[in-house]
């Protein structure tokens, strides 16, 4: 790299389920930073040792094995979701480390007997970037890019967020992995085109559909699946190998942890071995212990038969794909491009699948498994100038509902909306003297509430007794452009608001995360960084049923006739150069007129 200073520099961080990578622009060249191992990735793996020691990256994925329960990898599965969930679910079935609940409900990993949050772990990896970048870069690095999948709901960002603050980095901005890959491919090309980005990443999948227009990087629509990627091919082969040996030794080796993880390992190095060759070997001669002997497993599998067991896995990324292509109006023939993000995309099944679905070739130019952090570490750069070069319109990728009677949600803010953006809708009480309402937030393409994710709730209490009807409360939805929810509640008659600005949570409180800060910083001071340990360880015109009072009943508040769009942010309209908003408009919206 240059002689810049570290302190002027903010790098791009792609914090990935399988692996990781840190990126910084250094004299207007964007450039990955290796650890001392020269890897340009790092697994993002934490590993425990029983005398305290935390180790990250490779040397924690060496000790998988040995330490299989206090082991932990995956975790971006895992952030932002409540512990009942159908996606931790299959996490406890397939991980050896102990998943439970956290007091907020949200899913935790338990170690030598403690509790960790997700962003606890999720921090360990990005304290360890940091480490590498102030390595190579020779100087402090606390200004950070980092980025999630299109399809992360806002806990799960805020989770992210909260995971970049406990590691002691400032997070400028939260941006998505394929807008990421976009930034990265459009960089100084000077284009005008219509992309999309295949995004298949170890834990999830994500499909952008987006103009570039030289500087300006526009989404058009996204749609992704957050648990389907490189894993769900490791767990199919893994399932192959684990049925075949229950129809040959009449042994379940789900049974068995240690098993189960060289089952899954072997399974992982056959995924890789298969995107440069045509057939792999697997050989574990010490699987599993059965006196009076050791029972191993040899066979080999070709491109052809993994392509088979997981064919129904690549389909359900084309079915996202039409989605997306559907919601921007367009067909495959309309785009000018495809780019591919992520390891899996290196398996030559993939790239003909795609292929195919697109009906062009797909760009390989570009690392899959570095242009996402490449692309987050320009636009790091840009947010460090005093004059913004580029410029990224993202989109909301799920509906934001808010819950209603009889078990509903009604729509306000609708997914491939651009953000930045705020929308205002008035409500009334919908009994007699009722004095208070409780704010249920979800995020969701369904009508019924509970097939939607509960982001969160608040109450809002001292409302004037009064009939059904005459008491309007005004809730404003504001989507800031990391895709961060605020919502607000206002009497609109009295004007006074709930007391803070609901930060919907990432499973962690306040308090919890100023613990886990000074808990980083205490053992950074104790960890050596020749060791590479990262430390240690959030319909109009007739009224709907709306929100509940103070108890367990279903929600009763109703909307009125005509709620408020207060549409695109003024940070938007700036942004294209204020066209689309007459200055009327503008004061109608401080106003709040309905």
């Amino acid at each position: 790299m240059s002689a810049t200073s570290s302190k002027d520099v903010a790098v791009g961080i792609d914090l990935g389920t399988s692996t990781s990578c840190v990126c910084a622009v250094m004299d207007g060249n964007p450039g990955v930073l290796a650890n001392e191992r020269e890897e340009r990735i790092t697994p993002s793996v934490v590993s425990f040792s029983e005398d305290g020691t935390v180790e990250v990256g490779s040397p924690a994925r060496d000790h998988v094995i040995e330490r299989t329960r206090n082991t932990i990898f995956s975790a971006k599965r895992l952030i932002g979701r409540v512990f009942e969930s159908d996606e931790v679910k299959k996490a406890r079935a397939v991980c050896a480390y102990a998943i439970v609940p956290g007091p907020n409900g949200d899913a935790r990993v338990q170690v030598h007997g403690t509790v960790y949050s997700i962003p606890e772990i999720s921090a360990l990896i990005l304290r360890e970037m940091k480490r590498i970048a102030e390595l190579r870069l020779g100087g402090p690095v606390e200004r950070v890019v980092i980025t999630v999948p299109a399809y992360f709901n806002d806990n799960q960002r805020q989770a992210t967020k909260d995971a970049g603050r406990i590691a002691g980095l400032q997070v400028l901005r939260i941006i998505n992995e394929p807008t990421a890959a976009a930034l990265a491919y459009g960089y100084g090309q000077d284009l005008t085109r219509r992309i999309a980005v295949y995004d298949l990443g170890g834990g999830t999948f994500d499909i952008s559909i987006m103009e570039i227009g030289k500087d300006i990087f526009e989404v058009l629509a996204t749609g992704g699946d957050t648990f389907l990627g490189g894993e769900d091919f490791d767990d199919r082969l893994l399932d192959h190998l684990a049925d075949g040996f229950v129809a040959k030794h009449e042994i379940n080796l789900r049974r068995d942890p240690i098993a189960l993880q060289k089952l899954k390992t072997a399974a992982e190095q056959a995924k890789m071995a298969l995107s440069s060759q045509e057939t792999a070997t697997i050989d574990i001669p010490d699987l599993y212990y059965a006196e009076p002997e050791m029972i191993g497993i040899r066979l080999n599998i070709s491109r052809q038969e993994f392509a088979t067991l997981t064919q129904d896995l690549t389909d359900r990324t084309f079915k996202v794909c039409e989605e997306a292509l559907r919601s921007a109006g367009l067909m495959a023939t309309d785009l000018d491009a495809v780019i591919l993000v992520g390891g899996p995309t290196r398996l030559p099944m993939i790239r003909e699948a795609v292929q195919s679905f697109f009906g062009k070739e797909p760009q390989c130019n570009l690392d899959p498994e570095e242009v996402v952090a490449t692309g987050a570490a320009i636009h790091a750069a840009s947010l460090m100038e005093t004059e913004q070069k580029t410029f990224l319109l993202d989109v909301t990728p799920l509906s934001l509902r808010l819950g209603i009677t009889g078990g509903l949600a009604e729509t306000i803010i609708e997914k491939n909306t651009p953000i930045p953006i705020e929308q205002t809708r008035t409500f009334t009480t919908t009994r007699d003297n009722q004095e208070g309402v409780s704010i249920r937030i979800y995020q969701g393409e369904s009508r019924v509430a509970a097939e939607n994710e509960l982001l969160g709730e608040f109450e809002f209490p001292g409302l004037k007794p009064a009939k059904r009807g005459e008491v309007a409360i005004d809730v404003t939805f504001e989507i800031s452009p990391e895709g961060i929810v605020n919502v607000i509640a206002k009497d609109a008659e009295t004007g006074r608001r709930q007391t803070t600005t609901v930060h919907l949570s990432s499973g962690l409180t306040e308090e919890e995360i100023r613990d886990a800060v000074r808990n980083q910083e205490v053992r950074a001071g104790e960890a050596s960084a020749t060791q590479g340990a990262a430390d240690a360880p959030a319909p109009a015109g007739s009224p709907v049923p709306a929100y509940s009072p103070f108890d367990d009943d279903v929600p009763d508040l109703s909307p009125l006739a005509s709620g408020e769009e207060l549409g695109p942010s003024p940070e938007l309209l700036d942004l294209l150069g204020g066209m689309e908003a007459e200055p009327e408009d503008s004061e109608k919206e401080d106003t709040g007129e309905a």
